[in-house]
């Protein structure tokens, strides 16, 4: 995040992802906005890469000088933020009739599937708590899933960390693997298979006897379903946030 800061005192990135920074004097190129520059950079992440993201390929993608960018967007940092924030989009309501592990479950689902809409966005540095519109939107709409349990309001941002870093956490990893399948050429189970068999090379019982027990149930050698791991470590942090508001309750 930009860390320079103007009159109002905040961040200049957080002003501008919340309409507070004023519009650009004279020279801007007509046409040209702050919208219209955070989707030319998304789109180029989505199809290339975060690192395939400067100010330069953004302002070719225009048709536009790079200075011209400057005008709208202070640094590369800034514009990154203003992305990441794109990239979230708004929350869906929740259903105020379910209960709060239904309600969070359903937030949870929510955030794998916008950070699947763009994969990039997991990479993008992490420059402190949700501040910009999109971000606290989320947080809003994760915390008052916990509104009618007995939770301290420190327990339930505590929970809405947890959650969140273990959605973003478990999104990296599933892609990351199928990043590295793509570039190999191999389809997952093809890649799994190959994995449990070197494995099975490299290991032996009195040394591995617990890798090796799971090479012999043949559990290291398929990928499972694409949502298995994901389902299996919510439910298992929602088991431990449902035995703390019992016990608060």
């Amino acid at each position: 995040m930009a860390t320079e800061e103007s009159g109002t005192g905040l961040p200049t990135s957080i002003e501008a992802a919340w309409g507070l920074r004023e519009r650009p004097g004279k020279g801007p190129r007509p046409g040209l906005t702050l919208d219209r520059i955070v989707d030319a950079a998304v789109g180029i992440a989505s199809a290339d890469g975060l690192g395939a993201v400067s100010m330069s390929r953004v302002a070719a993608e225009l048709g536009v000088s790079t200075m011209s960018l400057y005008r709208y967007v202070s640094a590369k940092d800034e514009l990154l933020t203003l992305m990441e924030d794109a990239a979230y989009g708004t929350p869906p309501p929740g259903d105020p009739a379910k209960d709060w592990r239904a309600g969070f479950t359903d937030w949870a689902w929510s955030l794998r599937t916008a950070l699947g809409r763009h994969p990039w966005v997991v990479n993008v540095p992490a420059s402190g708590p949700p501040s910009t519109p999109n971000s606290v939107a989320w947080m809003e709409r994760g915390l008052a899933c916990l509104r009618h349990t007995h939770l301290s309001e420190n327990e339930k941002i505590s929970v809405l960390m947890l959650v969140s870093g273990f959605v973003r956490n478990e999104a990296r990893l599933t892609f990351d693997i199928l990043a590295a399948s793509r570039r190999s050429g191999d389809s997952l189970e093809t890649s799994m298979a190959a994995w449990a068999r070197l494995l099975g090379k490299l290991t032996d019982p009195e040394r591995f006897p617990a890798v090796t027990a799971a090479l012999r149930a043949g559990e290291l050698d398929t990928p499972g379903g694409p949502d298995d791991e994901f389902v299996f470590g919510l439910e298992r942090i929602l088991d431990g946030v449902e035995a703390l508001v019992s016990a608060r309750s």
